[in-house]
């Protein structure tokens, strides 16, 4: 061996030394990885938001509470203990102001059909100012829903998410409507659309729930039985209109509807199956299960 290859063996032998140390220092002063963090979204919920729409909702929650706006909330008295749950998940326009000590003042969650989309506009200050901490999960028909320029519904949350980016606004996939259309005749044997029937956004609510909440507490939502009982309190379709059509009234009229009603008594009965196979109580008034 020559004395310049024996130099040259030297110096790559000092040069992996130095390398091995640094690599060592490296590792042992670095700070520790982060906590491990929620790395798969929810499926079907996709978020509005300028220039992409690939976004799933990364959420979940130990306790949910899912807020009815019906009438059966009005005196109450549960606002307080509502507000101590983790996650609070209220329907469309349904306020809180003025009426916190039935039905509490947080919002964690507020899901929306596309029909009461107008209403939080008319008070979009409200709803995506105030309430900037809300994650807002909208549904409607692809017809309203499209990304082509053509769906209304969704051309209104694209400005509302321009103008409020901070604002989580995300949209029901189509699939995930398919879905749940595909769940309703598996619970009922009926088709819904050749019915005629229409879900409400309890039951699109409803399936959220049972999406990322490990356990639910379901407020002032009737059983399917309530309304034939002859002693049934007689209350507003929703607590904030208390001018309105009763509760029972209206359940009665859709459920019989031909065309383009909500099937609430039909719904309830499908709450009430799942009841028994998740965790979930019926609280104002209680269930019997």
């Amino acid at each position: 061996m020559n004395y310049q290859m024996f130099r040259w063996l030297c110096l790559l032998s000092l040069s992996l030394s130095l390398l091995l140390w640094f690599g060592h220092v490296i590792i042992r002063d670095s700070p520790p990885p982060p906590p491990a963090v929620q790395t798969t979204g929810l499926r079907g919920y996709i978020r509005i938001t300028p220039g992409r729409m690939d976004q799933l909702l990364y959420m979940h929650c130990n306790q949910c509470a899912l807020v009815s706006s019906s009438g059966q909330m009005i005196g109450a008295g549960i606002g307080e203990e509502i507000d101590k749950i983790g996650c609070v998940m209220r329907m469309n326009n349904a306020p809180t102001q003025g009426f916190e000590t039935d039905v509490g003042s947080r919002t964690s969650i507020r899901v929306v059909s596309h029909t009461s989309v107008p209403l939080l506009v008319k008070n979009e200050h409200y709803y995506f100012q105030q309430s900037a901490d809300t994650t807002y999960v909208f549904w409607g028909p692809d017809r309203n829903m499209r990304q082509d320029g053509k769906g209304h519904v969704f051309n209104t949350l694209l400005r509302i998410a321009e103008k409020y980016p901070n604002v989580r606004i995300y949209a029901v996939t189509r699939e995930k409507i398919q879905y749940c259309d595909g769940v309703f005749q598996n619970e009922t044997g009926k088709n819904r659309m050749k019915t005629g029937a229409f879900l409400s956004t309890g039951f699109f609510t409803m399936i959220l729930a049972l999406d990322l909440c490990d356990s639910i507490h379901v407020y002032g939502m009737i059983d399917d039985n309530y309304c034939s009982r002859a002693n049934h309190s007689v209350v507003p379709y929703h607590y904030y209109e208390k001018n309105r059509i009763d509760e029972c009234r209206m359940y009665r009229v859709h459920e019989h509807t031909q065309r383009g009603g909500h099937r609430f008594i039909t719904e309830k009965a499908i709450y009430g199956r799942w009841a028994t196979r998740h965790k979930m109580e019926f609280k104002h008034p209680s269930w019997s299960l």
